[in-house]
């Protein structure tokens, strides 16, 4: 099923300059594969060698925190969104 995924600023470039990308999947991981296979460049910037979400980037489902649903095993539908936005650290 088809799911919105919002890109940050920072991440547009690896997409062709795309604010917004839609990709099919039933599970933020199915959702974050198209996205690398539609765009590769993205691939490191999203995941870990590992295949895990990398620690420095947020991915919200709807409003809510991934990391709460599921991580990347979270299921999504056709009218869900996802937020993907950089950790920020301050100080």
């Amino acid at each position: 099923m088809p799911v919105d995924v919002r890109l940050p600023t920072v991440l547009r470039p690896a997409a062709g300059g795309a604010a917004k990308v839609v990709a099919e999947g039933e599970t933020v991981g199915e959702v974050f594969a198209d996205v690398v296979r539609q765009h590769p460049g993205l691939r490191d910037q999203l995941l870990t060698p590992e295949g895990t979400l990398h620690r420095h980037l947020n991915v919200f489902l709807n409003d809510d925190d991934i990391r709460y649903l599921g991580r990347l095993d979270a299921k999504v539908s056709e009218t869900d969104t996802l937020t993907l936005m950089p950790a920020v650290a301050g100080g």
